[in-house]
């Protein structure tokens, strides 16, 4: 399987993120894809490729433009204030508050933010736009002809929404590579998100629409992050009514229980049927995920995968979470063995 990947992640790395009433170093960090880099590699999963730079255009597919020109210059306003910390919001329209958009920098953030989750550096805007570029690369590849490629993307995408960042997510990878194999010619494509924290971003950008199925399977959002959306009853709405689904689950669950929940989100798919997949691949799941819940093992990643390729569709997948560093290389890779596995015993 083909790997595209960018060194420029590097360039985004935070100081310090609010957990538990600490501040604490950043759980997204960048070893974080050196790890399932190096772990590529050791597996001789396949190719590994830089990035094609399509430009900002597939990003406006799927961004607003507003949203993109404010994030790509906002750290240069932070600098010209002569600040050198990390640029994050403190405020945000909550519900007693006008949705209207500040003047100020940090008005703006707040405007264009939904938590404290994704500081700005110096170097995040470039990182995030290479993760873009990663992505519509193994896209194209696949585009090509290609039935499946690894975006190894970094910072992760899925908590984006179209003008919104938060959960270590700025722009959504997954969501603009389903979008350019849209304007590419297919007429459907499924997004299946298996990242512990549910999707918020995909779902919000697909929500009314009925050429993206999204589905998610996460922690519940009664107990878990993102805490306001991912519950059972959100199904889509206008145009998009019934192509939207989510598979909470309760703190613990292991294998058995998730795996079910696998099956239904693969009947659904089957039943959609699309002419391409993308996952949004978080091995978060993990059950010694330091910000997760689940109980998930490194085998398990293996049988993942290996049901994935029973949909038989072109698959993306699309690096999200996952905070055991020291394991996120195997189980990243344990998902795309079992999935290449199971591809060639099914043209055996």
């Amino acid at each position: 399987m083909l790997t595209i990947y960018s060194d420029d992640h590097h360039l985004h790395h935070g100081r310090c993120e609010l957990m538990d009433g600490q501040l604490m170093p950043c759980f997204e960090m960048p070893s974080r894809a050196d790890h399932v880099l190096q772990r590529v590699k050791d597996r001789n999963l396949g190719p590994v490729q830089a990035p094609r730079d399509f430009g900002r255009a597939p990003l406006q597919r799927i961004h607003s433009a507003e949203y993109l020109d404010f994030f790509q210059g906002a750290w240069a306003r932070w600098s010209e204030l002569n600040r050198d910390g990390d640029l994050l919001p403190f405020t945000w329209p909550a519900r007693t508050l006008r949705t209207l958009k500040p003047k100020s920098l940090l008005g703006e953030l707040g405007y264009y933010s939904f938590d404290g989750g994704a500081p700005i550096t110096a170097g995040t805007w470039q990182a995030a736009y290479s993760a873009a570029q990663v992505a519509l690369t193994a896209q194209a590849e696949i585009q090509a002809g290609a039935h499946s490629a690894f975006a190894l993307c970094r910072p992760p995408g899925h908590h984006a929404a179209s003008d919104l960042m938060g959960g270590y997510c700025y722009l959504n990878n997954a969501a603009i590579a389903a979008q350019a194999f849209l304007d590419q010619g297919h007429s459907k494509v499924a997004i299946l998100d298996v990242d512990y924290h549910h999707g918020n971003g995909t779902q919000a950008i697909f929500y009314d629409r009925s050429d993206v199925f999204f589905a998610s399977i996460h922690g519940h959002p009664e107990a878990e992050f993102p805490f306001f959306l991912g519950y059972a009853d959100e199904q889509g709405e206008g145009a998009g009514e019934g192509f939207n689904v989510n598979y909470p689950l309760a703190a613990g669950s292991g294998w058995d229980t998730w795996s079910a929940a696998l099956d239904q989100a693969c009947q659904r798919i089957e039943a959609y049927a699309p002419d391409v997949l993308v996952i949004s691949l978080g091995v978060d799941t993990f059950k010694d995920d330091p910000i997760s819940q689940f109980k998930l093992d490194s085998p398990d990643y293996l049988r993942m995968g290996q049901r994935i390729a029973r949909l038989g569709k072109p698959t993306l997948f699309v690096m999200e979470g996952g905070y055991a560093v020291e394991e996120i290389g195997i189980n990243a890779v344990n998902v795309l063995e079992g999935f290449e596995g199971a591809q060639q015993e099914a043209h055996a």
